[in-house]
């Protein structure tokens, strides 16, 4: 396998034609997308049931199924693992997904998001014996299931199920790789021993990675000017050996010829990038207000549907930039718009389903002080 080949295209995050309905995807751009990626010999797509309110597999197929041959490129799709209430409903969801897209069978299918809660789901639908007859029956090419937990978990799943599986799906980046929460590195060499493929989600952590502060930036700058902090992240996990896909979420067209650029004349990572990659990491973490990752699970689970994200992703900018008061005004407007972060009733449900294990009532409290504060600095 060539670096080249790990290249997959995330649409979770496709270009939209209205940023407050994620349903809204900008077609024409992601056709156009599309056409530049599948041009210059890339073909990985990565959707899922529940992405952008179910339109990204729609969107797939206006852009990809309906204007290529089905051989000339590769689609993955996931199980909405949480959604699952009977062993029916593995055969239903699947029938859906598949006329969503137009296809026939799923390169790769994965048990989306396995965690405690939506572990003890998947087995008592019988899900991971459902995956592995589409297998049986050429539905599906590859299974697997996609994780964001710790190793605890992750050990216990594959011992149990590691044999009738191809690949696991993991959240795996430079600032997640050594952190105790994430257990990244430990994840990685679980697959490695069942001899699994591992396929990496968020590599960017969810934009995190890219979005620094100027400090941050500007050691990208003066340790290779010529390189986006992008490109290293990227790079970071493409070089690992048994790393054989690395999805980029996209909804830009610059972010499109960024990673483009970067598999087309890629360079394994030195050991000079990775020792400064474990500097910037340090760094990043210690400026990081809350570690998340923009993935939307806690939002489903909340009650009062708070856009807990969109504050936290207020809160982590305001705090890397203290000096400017815009964003307590965008602050304001959030909480006129949707829901106050004051709404959160301290249930504790968000908590089980976030990927990084935040504890989210505590820091949307946090969040809420800061913003009544006017910046108190971060410490």
């Amino acid at each position: 396998m060539t670096y080249k080949t790990k290249f997959g295209f995330g649409c979770m995050r496709l270009p939209l034609t209205d940023e407050n309905d994620p349903s809204s995807i900008n077609q024409e751009l992601f056709n156009e997308m599309v056409d530049i990626y599948m041009k210059k010999g890339f073909n990985y797509f990565d959707t899922s049931y529940a992405y952008h309110n179910g339109a990204s597999e729609v969107a797939i197929r206006k852009a990809v199924v309906e204007r290529y041959p089905r051989e000339s490129f590769k689609i993955c799709d996931k199980m909405p693992t949480w959604a699952l209430t009977s062993k029916e409903d593995n055969n239903k969801f699947v029938n859906e997904m598949l006329e969503r897209l137009g296809v026939d069978y799923f390169d790769v299918f994965l048990i989306h998001n396995i965690n405690t809660p939506w572990y003890k789901n998947a087995k008592e639908t019988n899900t991971f014996e459902y995956v592995k007859k589409m297998k049986e029956n050429g539905v599906a090419h590859q299974i697997g299931f996609s994780f964001h937990e710790k190793s605890d978990l992750l050990k216990e799943v594959l011992d149990e199920y590691g044999d009738i599986l191809d690949v696991v799906q993991l959240e795996l980046n430079y600032l997640d790789w050594e952190d105790p929460s994430i257990e990244a590195h430990k994840c990685y060499d679980l697959c490695v021993e069942h001899g699994l493929d591992v396929y990496v989600m968020e590599p960017l952590k969810g934009g995190v990675i890219v979005n620094p502060n100027d400090e941050i930036k500007n050691d990208f700058k003066q340790f290779n000017p010529d390189k986006s902090i992008a490109n290293f992240a990227i790079r970071f996990c493409a070089s690992l050996e048994n790393v054989k896909m690395v999805l980029s979420g996209m909804s830009k067209m610059e972010d499109l010829h960024d990673n483009c650029n970067t598999y087309e004349n890629f360079e394994p990572l030195s050991d000079t990038e990775n020792e400064f990659l474990e500097k910037m990491a340090k760094k990043l973490s210690d400026n990081l207000a809350v570690p998340c990752s923009e993935c939307g699970y806690c939002i489903d689970a909340c009650s009062e549907k708070i856009p807990i994200q969109e504050y936290f992703n207020l809160y982590n900018t305001s705090k890397n930039q203290p000096e400017s008061n815009i964003y307590k005004l965008y602050y304001d407007k959030l909480v006129n718009e949707k829901v106050s972060a004051e709404d959160c009733t301290y249930c504790g449900t968000c908590i089980d389903y976030c990927t990084q294990k935040i504890d989210i009532p505590d820091e949307l409290e946090k969040v809420v002080e800061h913003f009544k504060e006017g910046f108190s600095p971060y410490v």
